[in-house]
């Protein structure tokens, strides 16, 4: 269990103790993330990104005069070990869990947190989703303890879409490549569905084992047959990595439209090809201006490094949860798990890119999202390198917002 950091609300409780007070039950919070294998850099990052926003809960005080406790779990990257963590995160009392890397892994969590929620009537748990964006989850499996604080692929897509045809930098020749689960499937979806949008031909579909391609050569030959002007992709981790290793090694002149190019090491490893590469992402500290800057000043200070890939959004997340713990008042001295949902529900946060809120239908959060190039004019330089995310356009959350899907029926709890 990571321990952290108790601030004065620990001196509080103990006085409570001393005084004879009952003291409150604190709230519990879960990370079940993938902390080892192949893919634990991203999951690393979100329980970077997680500290930070719980050790800010607890610098204000944490929640009803105690500090909220974080409890992490590895996954080990699977469905069957998030399971598995699941239930060893509410046995220890957990009421909050949290979690990011991997849509396959989110399916899991929150289909076991829908079903336990129905056979435990006052123990429910709430699922904030800070990073799997499937669409199914605010689709056919939404429910009432699901909170998702990250984009999705309709939107991501959208952004890319209309801020490299802004660029005019989209052409009119695009090649999809995504890994072949439910994340990468809606991301080909929205390339395609998008085509009228941005006025262009997808001219192939590719989908892919998620983790297990070593060597993506044959999939740029590909790319390069088919004299694509863009890539569009939604690959992440070693995926996303990998392909942009073999893109560089073969001179491939294609553009590339991401979702991830963000994440740590891959303007690195494409070295000078990642120049004139698009990334829709959800925080560019110099499109946000001194809010921007004071953030990044203060997650350097405490994290060690600038707020990138995955961390501001969960981090923008936990600031949700903050808000709706605000709103929530102590039943009995603990957590009205229930009482806080419908306070997040209606949650709205002022972020350093503009206003973000949760939009009750779908439990889907609305917020803002820009679309940067890779370019050595960026403000920020990326990985140690000379280069840096240059902002394109940032977009409201309304500009990218599409509608709630006709699959979700969410029974809401009266």
């Amino acid at each position: 269990m990571y321990k952290l950091r108790l601030s004065g609300a620990a001196a509080f409780a103990a006085a409570c103790l001393a005084s004879g007070l009952a003291a409150a039950e604190p709230v519990k919070i879960g990370l079940v993330e993938t902390l080892s294998g192949p893919n634990a850099a991203s999951g690393l990052m979100y329980r970077q990104s997680v500290r930070y926003g719980i050790d800010k809960i607890n610098a204000a005080g944490g929640w009803n005069g105690q500090p909220v406790q974080l409890l992490e779990y590895d996954n080990q990257g699977g469905p069957a070990g998030a399971a598995d963590k699941l239930k060893a995160a509410i046995a220890d009392g957990v009421q909050i869990v949290v979690q990011g890397a991997s849509s396959a892994v989110g399916g899991q969590i929150t289909e076991d947190v829908r079903k336990h929620n129905l056979r435990n009537p006052g123990k429910e748990v709430v699922y904030l989703n800070v990073g799997a964006e499937a669409q199914e989850l605010t689709g056919e499996k939404c429910h009432f303890h699901h909170f998702r604080v990250a984009g999705n692929a309709q939107v991501r897509v959208k952004a890319l879409v209309l801020g490299m045809k802004q660029a005019n930098a989209l052409g009119t020749r695009v090649y999809s490549i995504n890994q072949n689960y439910s994340w990468g499937q809606d991301m080909e979806k929205a390339i395609v569905d998008d085509a009228s949008l941005g006025g262009y031909e997808v001219v192939e579909k590719t989908l892919h084992d998620v983790s297990k391609i070593q060597d993506f050569s044959p999939y740029v030959a590909k790319i390069a047959a088919a004299k694509a002007d863009t890539v569009m992709t939604g690959n992440w981790s070693n995926d996303l990595l990998l392909m942009m290793k073999a893109a560089k090694a073969s001179g491939l002149k294609a553009r590339f439209g991401t979702v991830y190019l963000d994440q740590p090491g891959n303007v690195s490893n494409a070295g000078d090809l990642a120049i004139g590469n698009y990334v829709a992402h959800a925080f560019n500290a110099e499109a946000a201006g001194p809010a921007g800057e004071r953030f990044v000043a203060d997650y350097t200070a405490k994290i060690g490094h600038a707020p990138v890939f995955v961390e501001p959004q969960t981090v923008f997340g936990l600031e949700m949860v903050t808000d709706a713990l605000k709103r929530t008042r102590p039943v009995n001295g603990s957590l009205d798990v229930n009482a806080f949902a419908k306070a997040l529900e209606s949650g709205k946060l002022n972020t350093p890119m503009g206003e973000m809120s949760m939009r009750a239908a779908d439990h889907q959060v609305q917020m803002p999202l820009v679309v940067s190039v890779v370019s050595k004019d960026a403000k920020y330089k990326a990985d140690g390198t000379d280069m840096g995310f240059k902002p394109v356009k940032v977009f409201s959350a309304e500009a990218v917002s599409v509608p709630a899907q006709a699959s979700c029926k969410m029974q809401r709890l009266g």
